[in-house]
């Protein structure tokens, strides 16, 4: 029988008291009298706060819908690059990095950590590998989040494929770690940060890897991009005639040796789509819990995000179910494997 693993969950049931500390440091930028007196000291969480915060929310849900291990994140619109200097960012990204590592100690084997990076506008990315190594090494994180847009949506960085990005690329391929290419808030009013955003940064990052030769520099980098791959699944057929005309391979060996899709797709008929249109060894569960999408379907009477009905019910074989649910994730994050060991989750 297959673990179940969940490659994408994020810390968004953080006790209230991070996202005071956070209010202040956003008013600390402009006021001088609050940026003298903020302090990181300042912000106190026992382990009984932050075990409680797990406990009734993600702990609970895994419990019900049988999932055994979540890899975890730093809430993604609380990333925020946008905000602030180099700076901020870099000190927020600490805060809840540290947090999300408490939070794999508190709860060892059913969380897995993977790091938020301090990505500010316009910065050099290799201010990053540092935050990079520390959670690698000392907190044991098997993966990042790198966002393509630390603008909040007004892209003004270079593509993915641009060697601006390569220091951190380059530190991904010696941890043999993935990058999960997500975006955070919005502060574009002509996008809505999870309705459309997030959807639009999957399918812009899959079509500049397209137009690119990124792998063919970065051979076992990985990418995992959520919400099972934006549009990109539903348009196959575009992107396979758009690398058809720009003279590029077929995307099976153009891409989908280096890049993954989740399974955070919210009906039936869409994870359908994704096995139908992707082959199950670039498919890797996930759901997202308390994110994005909170509710529960009328239509099921059961939470859009329980991810793991849709697989169950999907015509997959028991073989291709597995792949899903535990054997692309040892592959693609190749660092839980000691981790669960360890753990004795073999």
């Amino acid at each position: 029988m297959s673990l179940i693993i969940d490659i994408h969950g994020h810390y968004t049931t953080a006790p209230k008291a991070l996202e005071a500390w956070r209010k202040k440091q956003i008013a600390a930028i402009d006021d001088p009298a609050v940026a003298a007196t903020l302090k990181v000291s300042d912000l106190q969480l026992s382990d009984d706060e932050v075990r409680e915060s797990i406990l009734a929310n993600q702990l609970k849900f895994m419990d019900e819908r049988g999932v055994d291990v979540t890899i975890f994140s730093p809430r993604a619109s609380f990333m925020a690059h946008h905000i602030g200097d180099f700076q901020v960012s870099s000190t927020w990204a600490a805060i809840c990095n540290e947090l999300c590592y408490r939070v794999s100690k508190l709860f060892p084997g059913r969380f897995i950590g993977a790091a938020m990076l301090p990505q500010s506008p316009g910065v050099d990315p290799k201010t990053c590998v540092p935050e990079i190594k520390k959670c690698v090494e000392e907190y044991g994180f098997v993966a990042v989040n790198l966002s393509p847009d630390p603008s909040g949506g007004f892209w003004k960085e270079p593509p993915l494929t641009d060697k601006w990005w390569f220091p951190i690329y380059e530190k991904l391929v010696e941890y043999d770690i993935p990058a999960m290419i997500h975006v955070s808030s919005c502060c574009n009013p002509c996008f809505h940060t999870t309705g459309s955003h997030y959807l639009n940064a999957d399918t812009t990052a899959f079509m500049q890897c397209l137009t690119g030769d990124l792998f063919k520099e970065f051979p076992t980098l990985k990418f995992v991009i959520p919400h099972g791959g934006g549009a990109v699944p539903y348009h196959w057929g575009r992107f396979r005639g758009l690398a058809q005309e720009l003279g590029k391979p077929l995307l099976d060996s153009h891409l989908m040796n280096n890049i993954f899709f989740d399974t955070c797709v919210y009906h039936q008929p869409g994870i359908d789509l994704l096995h139908k249109v992707i082959s199950v060894d670039n498919i890797l569960f996930a759901s997202e819990m308390i994110g994005a999408v909170r509710g529960i379907d009328p239509t099921t009477g059961f939470h859009y995000d329980d991810t793991k009905r849709y697989i169950e019910a999907a015509n997959l074989t028991a073989d291709e179910r597995h792949k899903i649910y535990e054997g692309n994730a040892r592959k693609v994050y190749p660092r839980i494997n000691k981790i669960l060991k360890e753990a004795g989750r073999v």
